[in-house]
């Protein structure tokens, strides 16, 4: 879940472009009761739709969330849904909000911000293994602002408050953490989906032995020459993770920080 942005002027950065979707006002999806206010009690709530939702993607992935497939797993008409989600977009803005509680209560702080956004990033990671359209609706869909995800955003920033960056960059921290767990757990379940035999791994590193040894790639013979290290996808997260936030406080603001 990306950080919210800060103010300013966001022409030139890709979340600027319109969504294909308008969707709900902010302050009607997330500031207002999860029901409609007229006629009679409905016998199910957004909470209940969202639930569904989730449970469907979780089974089906998220191409399969549609208002139809969603009201059948509700017992609910098709349209009264749209009372709760006028679109799919919505819909998963929901979703990911539901979801983003999966991290909540977060864990006490330790006061070493390090190791508090490791934390909070290895806790990211399993929820989006244990809900794996997760990181394709991060990066495709509206950012999201609702409850779950912004006392998130609360928690990595109160994590964040002994290293010496104003709010804006602190903001942009999280979007980097979180957007780096995105990205490296897409790759995994990219990579587990794929089928490699043991003839094309032994393929592979026939060639790149070739290669090593063809006096063209200096650079690379030498990389692929160093120790061995362990390839399991825990053990790749974590030195990604490790080389991502100990170098944060080389970045030129904490340095130029009072």
């Amino acid at each position: 879940m990306p950080a919210p942005e800060p103010p300013g002027d966001r022409t030139d950065h890709p979340a600027a472009a319109p969504s294909a979707a308008p969707g709900l006002d902010p302050n009607r999806l997330w500031r207002t009761p999860d029901r409609p206010r007229r006629g009679r009690r409905p016998a199910f709530t957004r909470e209940a739709i969202t639930a569904a939702a989730v449970a469907l993607a979780d089974a089906e992935g998220l191409d399969a969330v549609t208002m139809r497939a969603v009201a059948a797993r509700v017992g609910a008409g098709v349209m009264s849904l749209y009372s709760y989600a006028p679109d799919k977009s919505t819909l998963v803005e929901l979703m990911v909000d539901h979801v983003s509680g999966e991290l909540l209560p977060p864990a006490p702080l330790t006061g070493d911000w390090r190791r508090d956004l490791k934390a909070l990033a290895h806790r990211q990671r399993a929820q989006m293994l244990r809900h794996r359209w997760l990181p394709a609706a991060l990066t495709t869909q509206r950012t999201t602002l609702g409850p779950n995800t912004l006392a998130v955003v609360e928690h990595a920033l109160a994590a964040l408050r002994p290293l010496p960056l104003d709010g804006a960059a602190k903001l942009e921290v999280f979007s980097l953490l979180t957007g780096f767990v995105t990205s490296q757990v897409g790759h995994e379940l990219s990579r587990a989906a794929a089928t490699h035999s043991p003839d094309r791994t032994a393929a592979e590193a026939r060639y790149l032995a070739a290669v090593a040894a063809d006096g063209h790639h200096p650079e690379l013979a030498r990389a692929l020459a160093a120790p061995g290290r362990p390839l399991t996808p825990e053990a790749t997260f974590t030195r990604f993770l490790d080389r991502l936030v100990d170098g944060l406080d080389a970045a030129p603001e904490a340095r130029h920080q009072p």
